[in-house]
C-alpha cells in the first residue's frame, strides 16, 4: 500500500456532453441496499483511487503506459468495472475523479454510454465527490476547489442529471484536512465526507473513544449552514488486511467447491473477526468497509467474483447465529442508513493539521514544496477568472470559446489534484503539469484576445500577456515600450486602484492614460541579481512604475520621451521626470553605502516609515500609529536525516518537514542600496549569493511588500537545505498565532497543543507548521502584525512575536512515503531559482485590522492583469463601457462565467467574518441588467442544484434528544426572480463568510 499520491499532466476534454433525454430512475438513496435489524450490517464499497497524476503522469495513468513506474491503467479500469457491474445488479462501484472519467466516457460507443447511465440511473455506478481531481486540501485556495467542483459537477449533471450528482465527499487520500473543504461540501449541499488520513494519536485517541465520526462544525461564522459530518475509515482507504483481490495484491483469492485447497472457513472466520474489531471502534450497527486501493480494478472480474463469494459464504453463517450482513453498497448509502439510526456524535471545531504518521514525521513539508509551481498554479486561477469574466462581458458564445476555457478549467482542476498543487510528484511529473498549464493558459489567451479587440478601441489589438513579469521580463517590451498600450483588466467588483510594473529598456518614458492625461511614473533598476539570472533576457534593465486606476478595463499608454534623459551623474541612474505641469519631478536616487561608513538608514512615505539598522537589516516599521521593533531575516534549516535509527529514513522529504538542528542565519551583514522614486521606495538587499531581496513601500499603500528571490540553493555540502524568512518582534503573543483556512476563515493556533489530543512535540518545529495559503498573523492586546503571501507555504509561530514563511526547498533524500525521488528541484543547468512575494501589515488590534487585510487579500490574489499591445492598433470606434458592479468593499466577485446555452453563473461573497463586519443588504438588479438577464435563479455553491431542492443530512450532537432524521434546508428564501419582476425582488443578504450562486438566464 503505498503512503501518498502524485501530481501530473492534464488532459484536455473538450465537447464532453451529449444532449439525452432525462432517464427517471430510482438512483441515489433510493436505490440504496437495505441492512437487516439485529444485525452488523457491513457496507462493502468497491472503489478504485485512481491519482490525476503521481509517479506517472496523467496521460500515463489513463492509458497505462509506463508500467515499468507503476502498474496502472484508468481506462481498463473503467472498461472492466461497467461490465463486471452489468453482470448483477447488486454490485456497486465508486468512481471520483471526473477528469478520468469524462475522458474515458467520450471514447466510448453509443451502446456503452447508455449501459454506464443504466448504472448511474440504478445506483449502481455512483460519483462521490465528482470533482475533476481528488483536491489536496492544506496548498489549495478555496476560489479554485469551488471552480473545481463547479465543472465536475455540471458535466455530471448534463449527463446523468440527479443521478449522476454525488452525495458525499471522499477525500481518502490529502495529507491532513481543512476546516474550509469541509463547509465547501456543506454549501454545496453534500450530506457528508469520509477521509483516511488523520494523525496517527489523534486517530488512535478517537478510535478509542469511538469519536473517528463526528459532526464537524466547520464555519465559525455560517453555523450550521457548514455543518458537516465527517466520518474517518478504519484501515487507510485499503481493504481488509489479506482480502485484497486484485491483480496487483497477491492476497489468498477465496477457494470454494470441493477443492482440497478450499479456505472458506478460514477466509469467513477471518473477516468476521476483522468486522467485529470495527465495530468495537464505531457508534452503529452499520459498518463502511472500503474495497479496493490505488489503481484497483484493471481486472475486476476477481475482484468481483471473490467479493461475491464473501458476501454469500458469510451471509450463509447467519442460519447458525452469525449476527454480520454483508452487502455491497456506497459511502451514500451507509450514510443514509446511520442517519436514520437514533445516535448522537461528538462535534469538531478545528481543523485536521499538520498530519503525523509516527514521532518524527510530519507532513508539513508539502506545504512549500516546488514554489515556483505552486506559483504558477496561482497565476493559472487568476489567468482563469479573467478569461471566464472577459468571455461573459464580451457576449462569446461560440464553441470553439467554451473549448479554450474549458481547457484552462480542467487544467486548474487538475492542479488541484492532492499530488499536484503539494508538489509530492516525480520531477517528469511536474514538468509535464507545466506544460499542460502553460499549453490551458495560451488557448484561454484566445478568448481574451477576442473580447478585449470587442471590449476596447484596439480592434486588432495583440493583447499579449508576459508570463515571466514575476522576473521582470516582457517580450512584448523587450526591444523598447515605445507606443505600448497596456490595457488592464480588474476581476474584482469594484473599482481600484494599483501600481503597475513593466519591465522596460533604460530609456525616458511618459505615461498618459485613455484620456490623454499624464500619468506620473518612477523608473526603477531591476535588481542587480535578478538581472544575473542566466536564464533572463537581459534586454530589460529597470521597471517603469505607474498608478492605475481601473474600474474594470482600462488602457494606459507608454511612449518614449526622446527629447529629454536626466541621468544621476554618480550612479548612472534615470531620473524619469518632466517639467510639465501635470507631473512633479521624480527624485530617483541609489544610496549605496559603505559597511564601515553606514549607520541608522530611514526609508518612509506617508503611511509607512522603515528602518534599517547598520547590517543593513529592517529592525523597525511605523504605520497605521504603531511603531514596532520588526527584524527580518532569512535563515536555513538542515534538512537530512535524523539520527534516531528507527527512523533513519526520515529526513525532510516532498512530503514531511525534519529538520536536522537549529535554523542557520544566511547573511550577518547585508549589502544594500536604497531607490527612491516620487511614488516608490526600494530596498535592494543582498543577503549572499543565493538570497537576495527587494522592500518596496509605495505611495498610499499601507503594507510593505517584501520580493524575495532564492536560489539556486548550494548543496556541494551535500546538506539539503530548506529555506525560511522570519519576522522578530516584541509582539507578546503567548504561544499563539492565526492562519487563514484556504484563504478564507482564520484559525486560531496555540503552539505545542492539538484541539482533541496531546501531541507527540518530538519534532517540535515541524510538528508546529501549518498550511498558509493567504495570511498568518500574531497579536497582542494592542498590536498586531500579519504576513500576507502570494503562494500557498508552511509557516509558524515558533517562538512568541516571531513569523516564519517557509519560502523554498531544496533536499538531498527521499523521505520514503512513495515519491522515490529528492525534491532536488533543476533549471537550466542548475538549481531551481524562486522568486515571490511577502507583505506585512502592522496595526492596533482596536482598529480591527484584520479588516484590512482581507481587503489587501483580494487585490494581492487577484490584481490587475496586463495586457500588450501596439499603440498603432487602436482606432476610433467607440466601444461600450465595462463598469465594474461597484459593491461594498466588503463584498467580492467570486466567480462570473458562462455557464452553458445563454446561462451565466455569478457568485458573490461576503470576505468578511462576524468579528470584522456586519450582514450586508444590497439589491442585485443593476448587476442583472448589466448582464443582459431575463431570469435568475439561486443554487447551492456549486451551481447545478436548485438551492430551493438542497435538502441534506442533518445529524444530533451528543447531549441532544434523539428525535427521527432532520434535514438542513437553505437558511434564506433562494432568490428567484424575472426581468418583469420589481426591483425589490431582487434584494439579498449576505451574511459574514457566506457565498451565494445565482444562475441568470440571458438572451
Amino acid at each position: 500500500m503505498r503512503l501518498s499520491c502524485g501530481l501530473a499532466t492534464i488532459f484536455v476534454v473538450f465537447a464532453v456532453v451529449l444532449r439525452e433525454q432525462p432517464v427517471h430512475a430510482a438512483c441515489g438513496y433510493a436505490n440504496c441496499p437495505a441492512g437487516k435489524s439485529n444485525m452488523i450490517n457491513v457496507h462493502l464499497v468497491p472503489h478504485s483511487h485512481d491519482d490525476v497524476g503521481w509517479l506517472k503522469t496523467v496521460d500515463q495513468y489513463y492509458y497505462g503506459s509506463r508500467n515499468s513506474i507503476q502498474r496502472a491503467g484508468v481506462q481498463y479500469i473503467l472498461d472492466n468495472v461497467v461490465q463486471e457491474l452489468l453482470k448483477d445488479a447488486n454490485r456497486r462501484f465508486i468512481y471520483v475523479e471526473s477528469a478520468f472519467f469524462f475522458k474515458w466516457y467520450n471514447e466510448q460507443s453509443a451502446d456503452i454510454k447508455s449501459k454506464v447511465k443504466t448504472l448511474v440511473n440504478g445506483g449502481r455506478l455512483e460519483f462521490a465527490g465528482g470533482a475533476w481531481s481528488m483536491n489536496d486540501e492544506a496548498a489549495v485556495h478555496y476560489q479554485s476547489v469551488v471552480d473545481q467542483f463547479t465543472i465536475g459537477l455540471k458535466v455530471l449533471q448534463e449527463l446523468f442529471g440527479t443521478c449522476g450528482r454525488p452525495h458525499v465527499g471522499w477525500q481518502i487520500d490529502p495529507f491532513g484536512h481543512s476546516r474550509e473543504m469541509a463547509s465547501l461540501f456543506a454549501q454545496m449541499g453534500f450530506d457528508g465526507q469520509f477521509f483516511a488520513r488523520m494523525d496517527w494519536l489523534d486517530k488512535k485517541e478517537r478510535m478509542n473513544n469511538m469519536t473517528a465520526e463526528m459532526i464537524w462544525k466547520a464555519s465559525a461564522d455560517l453555523a450550521e449552514r457548514s455543518e458537516l459530518f465527517t466520518g474517518l475509515l478504519y484501515n487507510h482507504y485499503s481493504a481488509p488486511p489479506s482480502f485484497c483481490f486484485d491483480t496487483l495484491c497477491s492476497d489468498e483469492p477465496i477457494i470454494d467447491g470441493d477443492s482440497y485447497d478450499n479456505n472458506v472457513l478460514e477466509r469467513v472466520n477471518t473477516f468476521i473477526e476483522y468486522i467485529q474489531n470495527v465495530t468495537a471502534r464505531y457508534r452503529s450497527s452499520h459498518v463502511l468497509i472500503p474495497m479496493g486501493d490505488d489503481f484497483n480494478y484493471q481486472n475486476a472480474a476477481i475482484n468481483f467474483k471473490n467479493m461475491d463469494k464473501l458476501i454469500k459464504y458469510a451471509n450463509e453463517r447467519q442460519s447458525v447465529g452469525s449476527k454480520v450482513n454483508l452487502f455491497y453498497s456506497t459511502p451514500a448509502c451507509y450514510l443514509k442508513a446511520i442517519h436514520q439510526e437514533p445516535l448522537t456524535w461528538p462535534t469538531k471545531t478545528q481543523d485536521f493539521f499538520p498530519y503525523s504518521t509516527d514521532w518524527h514525521s510530519y507532513w508539513t513539508g508539502y506545504y512549500s514544496s516546488r514554489p515556483t509551481q505552486k506559483r504558477f498554479e496561482r497565476d493559472g486561477n487568476h489567468f482563469l477568472q479573467v478569461t471566464k469574466q472577459l468571455t461573459t462581458l464580451a457576449n462569446l458564445t461560440a464553441a470553439s470559446v467554451d473549448d479554450n476555457l474549458n481547457q484552462l478549467r480542467h487544467a486548474m482542476g487538475v492542479m488541484q489534484h492532492h499530488d499536484a498543487i503539494t508538489g509530492t510528484e516525480k520531477q517528469h511529473v511536474a514538468q509535464d503539469y507545466d506544460r499542460l498549464l502553460t499549453a490551458a493558459i495560451e488557448s484561454a489567451q484566445t478568448n481574451a484576445r477576442l473580447a478585449l479587440q470587442k471590449l476596447t478601441n484596439l480592434t486588432s489589438g495583440e493583447f499579449v500577456s508576459c508570463l515571466q513579469l514575476n522576473i521582470s521580463v516582457c517580450d512584448f517590451t523587450k526591444d523598447g515600450a515605445n507606443q505600448v498600450v497596456v490595457t488592464l483588466f480588474n476581476p474584482l467588483a469594484r473599482p481600484s486602484t494599483q501600481y503597475v510594473r513593466v519591465p522596460v529598456k533604460n530609456e525616458a518614458y511618459i505615461v498618459t492614460d485613455d484620456t490623454g492625461r499624464v500619468v506620473q511614473s518612477d523608473l526603477l533598476p531591476v535588481p542587480s541579481e535578478v538581472q544575473a539570472l542566466s536564464f533572463r533576457s537581459k534586454r530589460a534593465t529597470h521597471e517603469l512604475v505607474f498608478s492605475a486606476y481601473v474600474e474594470k478595463l482600462r488602457s494606459y499608454y507608454i511612449k518614449k520621451r526622446v527629447n529629454r534623459r536626466s541621468v544621476d551623474d554618480q550612479t548612472g541612474v534615470q531620473l524619469n521626470g518632466w517639467e510639465d505641469e501635470n507631473i512633479s519631478e521624480a527624485k530617483l536616487k541609489a544610496r549605496p553605502l559603505d559597511i564601515q561608513s553606514r549607520a541608522e538608514i530611514v526609508v518612509k512615505n506617508s503611511l509607512v516609515k522603515l528602518t534599517f539598522d547598520g547590517t543593513g537589516h529592517l529592525n523597525q516599521v511605523e504605520m497605521n500609529g504603531v511603531t514596532e521593533n520588526i527584524r527580518q531575516d532569512f535563515y536555513y534549516y538542515n534538512g537530512a536525516a535524523g539520527n534516531n535509527a528507527e527512523f533513519k529514513n526520515r529526513s525532510s522529504g516532498a512530503y514531511i518537514f525534519r529538520p536536522n538542528g537549529t535554523e542557520i542565519l544566511i547573511g550577518n551583514t547585508v549589502s544594500f542600496s536604497v531607490y527612491e522614486g516620487a511614488q516608490v521606495k526600494e530596498v535592494h538587499q543582498r543577503f549572499n549569493q543565493w538570497v537576495s531581496q527587494v522592500i518596496r513601500i509605495y505611495e498610499g499603500v499601507n503594507r510593505v511588500e517584501f520580493e524575495w528571490l532564492v536560489g539556486p540553493i548550494p548543496i556541494n555540502d551535500n546538506i539539503g537545505k530548506e529555506v525560511i524568512t522570519r519576522f522578530n518582534s516584541t509582539i507578546k503573543s503567548n504561544g499563539v498565532f492565526y492562519t487563514d483556512s484556504n484563504g478564507r476563515e482564520m484559525l486560531r493556533r496555540e503552539r505545542n497543543k492539538r484541539e482533541y489530543f496531546k501531541p507527540n512535540m518530538t519534532e517540535a518545529v515541524s510538528g508546529n507548521y501549518y498550511p498558509v495559503t493567504a495570511r498568518i498573523a500574531i497579536e497582542d492586546a494592542t498590536k498586531r502584525i500579519a504576513l500576507l503571501n502570494d503562494r500557498a507555504q508552511g509557516g509558524s509561530s515558533l517562538k512568541d512575536g516571531a513569523l516564519e514563511l517557509m519560502l523554498h526547498r531544496r533536499l538531498l533524500r527521499d523521505d520514503a512515503f512513495g515519491v522515490g525521488e529528492a525534491l532536488n528541484e533543476t533549471a537550466f543547468g542548475q538549481g531551481l531559482v524562486a522568486r515571490g512575494k511577502v507583505y506585512l501589515v502592522l496595526g492596533k488590534v482596536k482598529d480591527a485590522p484584520s479588516r484590512y487585510e482581507r481587503v489587501e487579500q483580494q487585490q494581492i490574489h487577484l490584481p490587475f492583469w496586463k495586457f500588450f499591445s501596439s499603440a498603432s492598433k487602436a482606432s476610433n470606434v467607440k466601444v461600450p463601457k465595462v463598469s465594474a458592479f461597484d459593491v461594498a468593499q466588503n463584498v467580492h466577485l467570486l466567480t462570473l462565467e458562462p455557464f452553458g446555452t445563454k446561462e451565466r453563473l455569478l457568485r458573490l461573497e461576503h470576505i468578511m467574518d462576524k468579528t470584522e463586519s456586519a450582514s450586508v443588504t444590497f439589491n442585485l438588479r443593476r448587476i442583472f441588467d448589466q448582464l443582459g438577464g431575463e431570469e435568475i435563479r439561486e443554487t447551492t455553491l456549486d451551481g447545478s442544484l436548485s438551492l430551493s431542492e438542497m435538502s441534506r443530512f442533518k445529524f444530533q450532537p451528543e447531549g441532544s434528544k434523539i428525535r427521527k432524521p432532520e434535514y438542513y434546508k437553505s437558511s434564506h428564501t433562494p432568490l428567484s426572480a424575472k426581468k418583469k419582476d420589481s426591483t425589490s425582488k431582487f434584494s439579498i443578504v449576505l451574511n459574514p463568510m457566506q457565498i451565494r450562486t445565482f444562475i441568470i438566464k440571458w438572451k
